[in-house]
């Protein structure tokens, strides 16, 4: 009954259930335990969960290999990896469920370098990974952008039979579309002998974020052909790119198409497409009164989508409204007060700035740092932005000093009205421009690997304008096509252009 409950829709119930067996004096086995520790995951019971815990250890069943795995999902689903981890380095030999539940936790709480060294660690113990193994060290790839490192497992997948499993070639292809390589994740789509809504799903929305909007919205017919009904998921990927490309009125078919004729209830992710599509198209009235006219509460990243466009049309009167909604339901995200402070810099209202960055450190509100990772040699290497900006003395940044140079020569010119300082010179405003993270990672590119190899970069917030202008310039000079994944989107540079189009 208390494995009942928690798989189902009312798992506090399993708890109150084992109450009463504590009540009437029957004692809990190893198999109670198990059960009770996915009932307070669902539950996100922390408390509940460490009492149950203490019990465990009491009766002698914590290390029990159906317990520790139940303990170490409960503890991840509840945000404490420290205590995941210590449950997991407590078993003495671990079996691959225990290794599976530990990477699939480091995994989730977006520690993909932690998830791969677990992975590698169950290979050198003997043991064999299961399918579950492979999905997550997948997904990890995925998150890094380690292409070397998913071809590897591709292999390791195909030699040991993983492929016969749709799951984990649906995990190929998003690990290759994320890793950006739309050629291999459109092979391993082809080659599959079946293919599932989820499977389909994946490819739309590969298609969509490398910008290939009409191909994403082909494969949706392809897909309608093979008699598979579209999921919430495959009209995600169709109104991005829809979106991504400017496709206004093909968004808003598709969106009501997706709630009469399929009878999707949108998701917040949903919503957020229809405000992007607008944003972008520049219909900033019309974005407002979607989401003020949503049949939900608005969440403030739907607002902070409709601030991002009103920045990128130069709107400040529809951004200060915009921002009074966000800051109604949330006034600690920097990321709002920078935008906005950006925005009246470039119109020259320094007393609104100096306003706004006051209330940004009364308030405690911190900026994410930029930043951007490269794989070399399996290696994945991170900068964040700033690094080398007091620093003369590495290669690295003698080296992108001297590139900045060379790009000059060829007509690039740094925009500096994007950095938003109204008491320091232009030279200095270049240097704080030059040192940005996804700079840094394709100069490294450059240096680390050989002439003609495509450069792969992945960035955890959206690419600034002069970065991208850098991009396309390196590309023409260097004839290396470089592919910038950003929080956003792809984007394809090869000889002096990027496939967005600008669009972005």
């Amino acid at each position: 009954m208390a494995r009942g409950y928690a798989r189902f829709d009312d798992p506090l119930r399993a708890i109150l259930l084992f109450c009463q067996v504590l009540f009437s004096g029957l004692f809990p086995d190893d198999y109670t335990f198990s059960s009770l520790f996915k009932a307070c995951a669902r539950l996100k019971a922390l408390q509940e969960g460490k009492q149950l815990h203490c019990l465990a250890v009491k009766l002698g069943v914590s290390g029990n290999m159906y317990v520790c795995p139940t303990l170490i999902n409960m503890y991840t689903a509840c945000n404490d990896m420290d205590a995941a981890r210590r449950v997991f380095d407590k078993i003495d030999e671990p079996c691959v469920v225990a290794y599976n539940a530990i990477i699939t936790s480091c995994a989730r709480s977006s520690q993909p370098n932690e998830a791969l060294a677990l992975f590698r660690e169950l290979q050198e113990s003997g043991l064999k990974p299961t399918d579950v193994t492979m999905l997550v060290a997948l997904s990890s790839c995925a998150l890094l952008g380690a292409l070397d490192l998913g071809k590897w497992i591709h292999e390791y997948v195909k030699k040991n039979g993983f492929d016969q499993y749709v799951k984990v070639n649906t995990a190929l292809i998003d690990m290759y579309s994320k890793c950006g390589s739309l050629e291999d994740a459109v092979s391993v789509f082809r080659e599959m002998p079946r293919r599932d809504t989820q499977a389909w799903s994946a490819m739309i929305v590969g298609y969509a974020t490398h910008g290939h909007g009409s191909q994403a919205l082909s494969m949706l017919e392809e897909m309608k052909k093979a008699k598979l009904q579209p999921d919430e998921i495959s009209f995600l990927g169709i109104l991005y790119a829809c979106s991504h490309n400017g496709l206004v009125e093909e968004g808003y078919d598709h969106f009501y198409s997706m709630i009469h004729e399929y009878g999707i209830v949108p998701s917040i992710k949903h919503y957020g497409c229809m405000v992007d599509l607008l944003g972008r198209a520049g219909r900033l009235e019309e974005a407002y009164k979607f989401i003020d006219e949503l049949p939900i509460k608005p969440t403030p990243i739907l607002w902070r989508t409709l601030l991002s466009s009103c920045s990128s049309h130069g709107n400040v009167e529809m951004a200060k409204q915009v921002i009074q909604r966000i800051f109604e339901l949330d006034d600690s995200h920097g990321g709002d007060y920078v935008i906005l402070s950006n925005l009246y810099a470039r119109n020259g209202r320094w007393d609104d700035v100096n306003y706004l960055r006051k209330t940004m450190a009364d308030k405690g509100a911190m900026k994410v740092p930029g930043c951007s990772s490269i794989e070399v040699n399996n290696v994945v290497h991170e900068f964040f932005a700033g690094d080398g900006v007091r620093s003369t003395s590495t290669v690295l940044h003698r080296a992108l000093d001297e590139l900045v140079k060379e790009l000059k020569l060829a007509g690039y010119v740094p925009d500096t009205s994007l950095v938003f300082y109204a008491d320091i010179e232009d030279e200095e405003k270049e240097i704080v421009l030059r040192y940005h993270s996804e700079k840094l990672a394709i100069t490294y590119g450059l240096l680390n690997t050989p002439p003609g190899t495509t450069i792969r970069v992945v960035k955890n917030l959206r690419v600034c304008v002069d970065c991208h202008n850098a991009a396309k310039f390196i590309s023409l000079i260097f004839g290396r096509q470089i592919i910038l994944r950003d929080v956003q989107r792809f984007h394809h540079f090869k000889d002096g252009k990027c496939s967005c189009g600008d669009y972005w």
